[in-house]
Protein backbone atom coordinates (compact mmCIF):
# COMPACT_ATOMS: atom_id res chain seq x y z
CA UNK A 1 0.00 0.00 0.00
CA UNK A 2 2.95 2.14 0.93
CA UNK A 3 4.62 1.51 -2.59
CA UNK A 4 0.92 2.51 -4.25
CA UNK A 5 1.05 5.67 -2.52
CA UNK A 6 4.59 6.64 -3.41
CA UNK A 7 3.91 5.87 -7.37
CA UNK A 8 1.21 7.76 -6.82
CA UNK A 9 2.81 10.89 -5.61
CA UNK A 10 5.77 10.71 -7.65
CA UNK A 11 3.61 10.56 -10.89
CA UNK A 12 1.37 13.63 -9.19
CA UNK A 13 5.00 15.95 -8.44
CA UNK A 14 6.17 14.57 -12.30
CA UNK A 15 2.82 16.17 -13.68
CA UNK A 16 3.67 19.56 -11.79
CA UNK A 17 7.18 19.59 -13.06
CA UNK A 18 5.91 19.35 -16.63
CA UNK A 19 2.73 21.95 -15.94
CA UNK A 20 5.49 24.53 -14.46
CA UNK A 21 8.09 24.17 -16.89
CA UNK A 22 8.15 27.03 -19.85
CA UNK A 23 9.16 26.42 -23.63
CA UNK A 24 12.53 27.61 -25.18
CA UNK A 25 11.77 30.96 -26.71
CA UNK A 26 14.37 32.34 -29.13
CA UNK A 27 16.11 36.01 -29.06
CA UNK A 28 13.62 38.43 -31.76
CA UNK A 29 15.78 38.72 -35.20
CA UNK A 30 16.12 43.01 -35.09
CA UNK A 31 17.37 43.86 -38.09
CA UNK A 32 19.47 47.50 -37.55
CA UNK A 33 19.62 50.31 -40.35
CA UNK A 34 21.21 53.26 -39.97
CA UNK A 35 19.85 56.31 -38.62
CA UNK A 36 18.06 57.67 -42.06
CA UNK A 37 15.86 54.08 -42.75
CA UNK A 38 18.10 52.53 -45.01
CA UNK A 39 20.29 49.99 -44.76
CA UNK A 40 24.32 50.83 -44.70
CA UNK A 41 26.55 49.94 -47.95
CA UNK A 42 29.16 47.81 -47.73
CA UNK A 43 32.26 48.59 -49.09
CA UNK A 44 34.45 51.89 -50.17
CA UNK A 45 32.19 54.20 -52.47
CA UNK A 46 34.14 54.80 -55.80
CA UNK A 47 34.29 58.01 -56.73
CA UNK A 48 35.17 58.65 -60.42
CA UNK A 49 37.50 60.91 -61.70
CA UNK A 50 35.76 64.59 -63.45
CA UNK A 51 37.00 64.38 -67.46
CA UNK A 52 39.14 67.26 -67.15
CA UNK A 53 37.52 69.82 -69.96
CA UNK A 54 40.21 71.65 -72.37
CA UNK A 55 40.04 75.53 -72.24
CA UNK A 56 42.27 78.81 -72.50
CA UNK A 57 43.69 79.91 -75.64
CA UNK A 58 42.77 77.42 -78.96
CA UNK A 59 39.37 76.60 -77.38
CA UNK A 60 35.59 78.67 -77.26
CA UNK A 61 32.63 77.60 -75.25
CA UNK A 62 29.69 77.92 -77.56
CA UNK A 63 26.88 80.15 -76.49
CA UNK A 64 23.74 80.57 -77.08
CA UNK A 65 22.60 81.94 -80.69
CA UNK A 66 26.32 80.41 -82.16
CA UNK A 67 26.75 78.63 -85.02
CA UNK A 68 29.92 77.14 -86.53
CA UNK A 69 30.26 79.54 -89.10
CA UNK A 70 29.81 82.52 -87.29
CA UNK A 71 32.28 80.83 -84.60
CA UNK A 72 34.70 80.59 -87.73
CA UNK A 73 34.29 84.21 -88.66
CA UNK A 74 34.81 85.53 -84.91
CA UNK A 75 37.95 83.38 -84.53
CA UNK A 76 38.99 83.56 -88.12
CA UNK A 77 39.37 80.17 -89.15
CA UNK A 78 37.54 77.82 -91.82
CA UNK A 79 34.46 76.58 -90.77
CA UNK A 80 36.31 73.36 -92.57
CA UNK A 81 38.92 73.08 -90.37
CA UNK A 82 36.52 73.43 -87.04
CA UNK A 83 34.51 70.46 -88.11
CA UNK A 84 37.80 68.71 -88.79
CA UNK A 85 39.35 69.06 -85.74
CA UNK A 86 36.68 68.57 -83.47
CA UNK A 87 35.32 65.43 -85.51
CA UNK A 88 31.66 67.00 -86.09
CA UNK A 89 29.82 64.99 -88.20
CA UNK A 90 27.12 67.61 -88.59
CA UNK A 91 28.46 71.38 -88.31
CA UNK A 92 24.86 72.19 -86.91
CA UNK A 93 25.23 69.82 -84.26
CA UNK A 94 26.93 71.66 -81.36
CA UNK A 95 25.65 72.89 -78.23
CA UNK A 96 25.28 75.58 -75.70
CA UNK A 97 29.09 74.85 -73.33
CA UNK A 98 30.08 72.72 -75.89
CA UNK A 99 34.00 73.64 -76.08
CA UNK A 100 35.17 73.64 -79.55
CA UNK A 101 38.89 73.73 -80.82
CA UNK A 102 39.54 76.63 -82.78
CA UNK A 103 43.03 76.46 -83.80
CA UNK A 104 45.64 73.75 -85.30
CA UNK A 105 46.39 70.89 -83.16
CA UNK A 106 49.79 71.81 -81.96
CA UNK A 107 49.51 75.30 -82.25
CA UNK A 108 51.51 77.48 -79.73
CA UNK A 109 49.57 77.86 -76.29
CA UNK A 110 47.33 75.06 -77.14
CA UNK A 111 48.65 72.07 -75.39
CA UNK A 112 46.17 71.27 -72.68
CA UNK A 113 46.92 70.51 -69.50
CA UNK A 114 45.25 67.90 -66.67
CA UNK A 115 46.05 67.10 -63.03
CA UNK A 116 45.20 63.63 -62.00
CA UNK A 117 44.69 62.85 -58.77
CA UNK A 118 45.06 59.96 -56.70
CA UNK A 119 41.70 58.72 -54.82
CA UNK A 120 41.95 59.36 -51.00
CA UNK A 121 43.94 56.84 -49.56
CA UNK A 122 45.41 55.16 -52.12
CA UNK A 123 49.04 56.28 -51.09
CA UNK A 124 49.91 56.51 -55.12
CA UNK A 125 51.54 59.46 -56.54
CA UNK A 126 51.21 60.21 -60.09
CA UNK A 127 53.23 61.94 -62.25
CA UNK A 128 53.34 63.07 -65.82
CA UNK A 129 56.79 61.70 -67.80
CA UNK A 130 59.48 64.13 -67.80
CA UNK A 131 58.39 65.43 -64.37
CA UNK A 132 60.89 66.38 -62.07
CA UNK A 133 61.84 63.77 -59.50
CA UNK A 134 61.17 61.00 -62.25
CA UNK A 135 64.15 60.55 -64.02
CA UNK A 136 65.58 57.14 -64.50
CA UNK A 137 68.25 56.48 -62.10
CA UNK A 138 71.91 57.34 -63.71
CA UNK A 139 73.92 54.29 -64.39
CA UNK A 140 76.78 53.29 -61.95
CA UNK A 141 80.09 55.19 -63.43
CA UNK A 142 82.55 52.87 -63.53
CA UNK A 143 85.92 53.36 -61.70
CA UNK A 144 89.49 53.70 -63.55
CA UNK A 145 91.53 51.01 -62.21
CA UNK A 146 89.59 48.62 -61.31
CA UNK A 147 90.23 44.91 -62.46
CA UNK A 148 87.67 41.97 -63.04
CA UNK A 149 88.54 39.01 -61.29
CA UNK A 150 87.12 35.54 -61.83
CA UNK A 151 87.63 34.48 -58.71
CA UNK A 152 89.41 35.07 -54.92
CA UNK A 153 93.22 35.66 -54.74
CA UNK A 154 93.47 34.18 -51.37
CA UNK A 155 93.79 30.09 -50.65
CA UNK A 156 94.55 28.21 -47.79
CA UNK A 157 98.51 27.73 -46.98
CA UNK A 158 100.16 27.02 -43.97
CA UNK A 159 101.89 29.69 -42.28
CA UNK A 160 105.41 30.53 -43.13
CA UNK A 161 107.77 34.10 -43.28
CA UNK A 162 107.88 32.99 -46.79
CA UNK A 163 104.15 33.08 -47.80
CA UNK A 164 103.33 36.04 -45.80
CA UNK A 165 105.74 37.91 -47.87
CA UNK A 166 104.39 36.73 -50.96
CA UNK A 167 100.68 37.82 -50.41
CA UNK A 168 102.13 40.90 -49.42
CA UNK A 169 103.56 41.68 -52.89
CA UNK A 170 101.49 43.74 -55.18
CA UNK A 171 99.05 42.09 -57.50
CA UNK A 172 101.21 42.01 -60.83
CA UNK A 173 98.31 40.17 -62.82
CA UNK A 174 96.29 43.50 -62.29
CA UNK A 175 97.12 45.99 -65.11
CA UNK A 176 96.55 49.92 -64.44
CA UNK A 177 93.75 51.32 -66.59
CA UNK A 178 95.66 54.69 -68.54
CA UNK A 179 94.00 57.78 -66.83
CA UNK A 180 90.97 59.45 -69.07
CA UNK A 181 91.99 61.72 -71.42
CA UNK A 182 90.99 65.58 -70.33
CA UNK A 183 88.31 66.51 -72.30
CA UNK A 184 89.65 69.50 -74.50
CA UNK A 185 87.29 73.06 -73.82
CA UNK A 186 84.28 72.75 -76.19
CA UNK A 187 85.25 75.62 -79.25
CA UNK A 188 83.23 78.74 -78.61
CA UNK A 189 81.23 79.27 -80.87
CA UNK A 190 79.65 82.92 -82.35
CA UNK A 191 76.36 84.09 -80.83
CA UNK A 192 73.84 83.88 -83.43
CA UNK A 193 71.14 86.62 -83.41
CA UNK A 194 68.36 86.30 -81.74
CA UNK A 195 65.67 84.29 -83.88
CA UNK A 196 62.71 86.96 -85.15
CA UNK A 197 59.88 86.29 -82.58
CA UNK A 198 57.07 84.82 -84.24
CA UNK A 199 54.59 87.84 -83.36
CA UNK A 200 56.74 90.35 -85.31
CA UNK A 201 57.12 88.23 -88.87
CA UNK A 202 53.63 87.91 -88.39
CA UNK A 203 53.24 91.61 -87.78
CA UNK A 204 55.26 92.12 -90.59
CA UNK A 205 52.97 89.71 -93.18
CA UNK A 206 50.32 91.84 -92.05
CA UNK A 207 52.08 95.16 -93.02
CA UNK A 208 52.65 93.38 -96.26
CA UNK A 209 49.04 93.25 -97.26
CA UNK A 210 48.30 95.66 -100.40
CA UNK A 211 44.71 97.26 -99.70
CA UNK A 212 42.30 99.05 -101.88
CA UNK A 213 38.75 99.82 -101.59
CA UNK A 214 36.34 96.63 -102.35
CA UNK A 215 33.27 98.80 -104.02
CA UNK A 216 32.60 102.28 -105.38
CA UNK A 217 30.14 104.57 -103.26
CA UNK A 218 29.16 106.30 -100.50
CA UNK A 219 30.37 105.06 -97.15
CA UNK A 220 26.56 105.44 -95.37
CA UNK A 221 28.19 103.42 -91.94
CA UNK A 222 31.32 104.02 -89.74
CA UNK A 223 33.41 101.46 -87.39
CA UNK A 224 33.09 104.29 -84.83
CA UNK A 225 29.41 104.48 -85.58
CA UNK A 226 28.79 101.44 -83.70
CA UNK A 227 29.39 98.99 -86.63
CA UNK A 228 31.78 96.03 -87.01
CA UNK A 229 32.76 97.66 -90.32
CA UNK A 230 32.19 99.84 -93.12
CA UNK A 231 28.44 100.26 -95.03
CA UNK A 232 28.97 100.90 -99.06
CA UNK A 233 25.65 102.38 -100.63
CA UNK A 234 25.58 101.32 -104.32
CA UNK A 235 23.26 99.45 -107.05
CA UNK A 236 21.72 95.74 -106.83
CA UNK A 237 24.56 93.84 -109.31
CA UNK A 238 27.70 96.65 -109.34
CA UNK A 239 30.68 94.75 -108.87
CA UNK A 240 32.39 93.50 -105.19
CA UNK A 241 36.12 93.50 -105.90
CA UNK A 242 38.78 91.59 -103.15
CA UNK A 243 39.99 94.66 -101.11
CA UNK A 244 43.70 92.44 -101.23
CA UNK A 245 45.08 89.14 -102.63
CA UNK A 246 44.39 85.96 -100.32
CA UNK A 247 42.77 83.05 -100.50
CA UNK A 248 38.34 82.54 -100.02
CA UNK A 249 37.84 81.04 -96.93
CA UNK A 250 33.77 80.72 -97.01
CA UNK A 251 31.36 81.86 -100.19
CA UNK A 252 27.42 81.19 -98.13
CA UNK A 253 24.85 82.35 -96.81
CA UNK A 254 25.35 80.07 -93.50
CA UNK A 255 25.90 83.28 -90.84
CA UNK A 256 23.01 84.82 -89.95
CA UNK A 257 22.75 88.71 -90.51
CA UNK A 258 25.10 88.87 -93.25
CA UNK A 259 23.17 87.04 -96.43
CA UNK A 260 25.54 85.99 -99.33
CA UNK A 261 28.69 86.42 -97.75
CA UNK A 262 32.58 86.00 -99.01
CA UNK A 263 35.99 85.91 -96.36
CA UNK A 264 39.01 86.12 -97.64
CA UNK A 265 42.37 85.23 -95.68
CA UNK A 266 44.72 87.30 -96.42
CA UNK A 267 47.42 86.38 -93.95
CA UNK A 268 47.53 84.05 -90.67
CA UNK A 269 46.02 87.04 -88.68
CA UNK A 270 44.14 89.16 -91.23
CA UNK A 271 41.19 88.83 -93.39
CA UNK A 272 38.39 90.35 -94.63
CA UNK A 273 34.84 89.86 -95.24
CA UNK A 274 32.18 91.26 -97.82
CA UNK A 275 28.18 90.86 -96.99
CA UNK A 276 24.76 91.62 -98.20
CA UNK A 277 26.05 90.51 -101.42
CA UNK A 278 23.54 89.34 -104.68
CA UNK A 279 25.52 86.92 -106.07
CA UNK A 280 28.62 85.64 -104.90
CA UNK A 281 31.68 84.81 -108.09
CA UNK A 282 34.13 82.53 -105.83
CA UNK A 283 34.63 79.39 -104.47
CA UNK A 284 35.64 78.71 -101.35
CA UNK A 285 39.78 77.79 -101.42
CA UNK A 286 40.22 79.86 -104.09
CA UNK A 287 43.00 82.36 -104.51
CA UNK A 288 42.22 85.27 -105.33
CA UNK A 289 44.28 88.60 -106.42
CA UNK A 290 43.47 92.36 -105.15
CA UNK A 291 41.26 94.40 -107.25
CA UNK A 292 39.53 90.90 -108.61
CA UNK A 293 35.58 91.06 -108.72
CA UNK A 294 34.00 88.40 -106.17
CA UNK A 295 30.44 89.25 -106.30
CA UNK A 296 27.90 91.30 -106.98
CA UNK A 297 26.48 93.73 -104.40
CA UNK A 298 22.98 93.64 -103.51
CA UNK A 299 20.51 93.25 -100.45
CA UNK A 300 20.22 89.85 -99.19
CA UNK A 301 19.33 90.07 -95.66
CA UNK A 302 19.79 93.59 -95.84
CA UNK A 303 17.06 96.69 -95.84
CA UNK A 304 18.76 98.12 -98.95
CA UNK A 305 21.56 97.20 -101.49
CA UNK A 306 25.02 97.80 -100.07
CA UNK A 307 28.11 96.01 -99.24
CA UNK A 308 29.07 95.32 -95.52
CA UNK A 309 32.82 95.27 -95.42
CA UNK A 310 34.62 94.05 -92.54
CA UNK A 311 38.30 93.62 -91.81
CA UNK A 312 39.35 90.97 -88.71
CA UNK A 313 42.81 90.79 -87.03
CA UNK A 314 42.86 87.61 -84.85
CA UNK A 315 38.93 87.34 -85.41
CA UNK A 316 38.11 90.50 -83.52
CA UNK A 317 36.57 93.56 -86.10
CA UNK A 318 39.40 96.29 -86.22
CA UNK A 319 38.63 99.55 -87.78
CA UNK A 320 39.14 99.61 -91.85
CA UNK A 321 39.39 103.24 -92.81
CA UNK A 322 43.45 102.70 -90.70
CA UNK A 323 44.29 99.86 -93.66
CA UNK A 324 42.15 101.23 -97.31
CA UNK A 325 43.98 103.77 -98.52
CA UNK A 326 42.19 107.88 -98.29
CA UNK A 327 40.04 108.41 -101.36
Amino acid sequence: MKKIRLAVLGSVVGLLAACSSTPNQQAPVVERTSSTGKAAEVGPATVSPATPVPSGRGYYTVKKGDTLYRIALEVGQSYHDLVTWNNLSNPNDIKVDQVLRVAPPGAPGTTQTATIAAAPGAGIEVKPLGAPGTSAPAAPVPVAGASNKSGPRGDKRAYSESALAELEKPDSSGTSAPAAPVAAPAKAEPAHPADKPAAAAAAGDDEGVSWMWPAEGKVVGTFDGGKKGLDISGKAGQAVMAAGAGKVMYAGSGIRGYGNLVIIKHTNNLLSAYAHNKTILVKEGQSVTKGQKIAEMGNSDSDSVKLHFEIRQQGKPVDPSKYLPPR
